[in-house]
């Protein structure tokens, strides 16, 4: 049986959305820019490429921005702060600082044993499972507010996390629940 320290939790991607209070003129970011994608008439936004971190950031005439692909809270933040010092460095006016919050983290784990889905589905609320349609069973945590995406194998992501303490909250969580529960395969 595996410890909950044992878990193998990996932050797949996060998600954190920030903002310039100004407006920007996205036709002067793509004069400048060459690692820029923007088609106004498919999307509003322009799209903005890093390779360090790897990350897409979004860039909306608003002032919003939404960076997507880092690997870690910091990375997110690092990252949209090097698109905003990058078209200030070109010549884009940069009134103030980024207002960043994380929206959204995804992990992948393994909890290093097999899963009784059929049971859990019967004992377990706030769970969705028709394996018809997914081969996953669904689980909606209230506390911490968390989905987390559970397989027989034992592997999990997790989506929902507004922090890597979240994250981990949520899977040791969901360890303990199908301990308890004994939905394990022995």
């Amino acid at each position: 049986m595996a410890e909950t320290r044992d878990l193998e939790i990996v932050i797949q991607n996060v998600v954190a959305s920030a903002t310039l209070d100004q407006k920007f003129n996205l036709l002067d970011i793509v004069k400048t820019f060459r690692n820029v994608e923007y088609n106004p008439k498919r999307f509003p936004g322009l799209v903005f490429r890093l390779k360090r971190p790897k990350t897409a950031t979004l860039i909306f005439s608003s002032g919003k921005m939404v960076c997507t692909g880092a690997k870690s809270e910091k990375l997110a933040r690092s990252a949209v702060n090097k698109v905003v010092r990058e078209l200030k460095n070109n010549g884009i006016i940069i009134l103030g600082k980024p207002t960043i919050v994380i929206q959204n983290m995804v992990a992948s784990a393994n909890l290093h044993n097999k899963v009784d889905l059929e049971t859990a589905a019967d004992v377990l609320d706030n769970v969705m499972y028709e394996p018809e349609q997914f081969p996953g069973l669904i689980y909606r945590m209230s506390d911490p507010k968390t989905v987390l995406l559970v397989f027989t194998t034992g592997k999990i992501v997790c989506t929902g996390g507004k922090s890597e303490k979240i994250v981990h909250e949520s899977v040791h969580k969901l360890y303990e629940i199908l301990d308890d529960y004994d939905l394990f395969y022995k």
